[in-house]
């Protein structure tokens, strides 16, 4: 508990030395998310607890808030081990006006408090054809799906769901643990609300990142999209692959895509878990070793 209330202490301290504003916004809302991977859990007659705070924090950043930042609790349906609660904590902030890299310059300050380690910048694609062998954005599907199934992958998954079970399996457990790893420009299905760029062969990427304390993720950030249009087409393709999956289809944000509509300044912006970053410092491989009350005994 002292060393929550610390960190809590330290993060605020460093927000407010930058000139970043605290905001609140609702746990309990109409709309979730529609992102295929990510399991909002409903409450009957209200909505659906927010699985991150993202889509209020970008309706303030429309309406001229400047950069903002949030401590909030977050829920997800589902998500319960070593390494997660259905409920915890996340920090997350915006950058209006701020590149991907200015970005991952602040994320490593702000963890350089704690984590006092050297750094290492890696693409996703080189990263992952050092590990495996496999370029994942042109190798063919069917070998993807065969390496997968060779690393102890269930039967059914697709080429990108065979490159996420390679990531989270072989990739980030070969991580340095001596290291922090920021890996960037994601697959550009993997893009989620990041906008998408062409890499030096021209192919396509997310202008996103990720930082990782040996296999341990720390933190997701994007150069945010801003287009409306395709924020609605993804948010449609989500659900079509959630249908895939025999899973039920989530509403459209209105709200979100008005904000986008009426302007969404370029920014970036990042979301860390605040768990798991007690869990980095404190040497603690058990996320229940940092919460007061885990779900099995909340």
């Amino acid at each position: 508990m002292k060393a929550r209330a610390a960190l809590l202490q330290a993060v605020r301290a460093f927000f407010d030395a930058h000139g970043v504003l605290e905001v609140e916004t609702p746990a309990l809302a109409a709309h979730g998310v529609t992102d295929p991977h990510i399991h909002c859990i409903e409450v009957p007659g209200y909505g659906w607890l927010q699985s991150s705070p993202e889509y209020h924090m970008k309706r303030l950043l429309a309406a001229g808030s400047g950069p903002i930042y949030q401590l909030s609790r977050v829920f997800r349906h589902g998500e319960s081990g070593p390494r997660h609660n259905p409920e915890f904590t996340m920090l997350e902030w915006y950058r209006p006006g701020f590149s991907l890299e200015q970005l991952i310059d602040e994320c490593l300050a702000l963890l350089g408090q704690w984590l006092r380690r050297p750094n290492v910048i890696r693409p996703f694609r080189r990263l992952f054809a050092e590990v495996t062998g496999l370029d994942p954005l042109t190798c063919p599907p069917a070998a993807l799906v065969a390496a997968a199934v060779e690393a102890g992958a269930p039967p059914g998954l697709d080429h990108r769901q065979s490159v996420d079970f390679l990531m989270a399996t072989r990739v980030e457990t070969a991580l340095d643990p001596t290291t922090l790893t920021v890996v960037t420009d994601f697959p550009a299905w993997a893009a989620a609300l990041a906008q998408v760029r062409e890499d030096e062969d021209g192919v396509p990427v997310a202008r996103r990142f990720e930082i990782y304390h040996g296999g341990l993720e720390l933190a997701n950030g994007y150069q945010e999209l801003t287009d409306a249009g395709e924020q609605a087409r993804r948010f449609a393709a989500d659900n079509q692959e959630r249908a895939g999956h025999g899973d039920r289809a989530m509403a459209p944000d209105p709200h979100l895509l008005a904000a986008l509509q009426a302007g969404l300044p370029p920014c970036s912006g990042v979301a860390m878990g605040v768990e798991r970053l007690l869990m980095a410092i404190h040497g603690y491989r058990d996320i229940r070793q940092v919460l007061t009350f885990p779900t099995q005994r909340a």
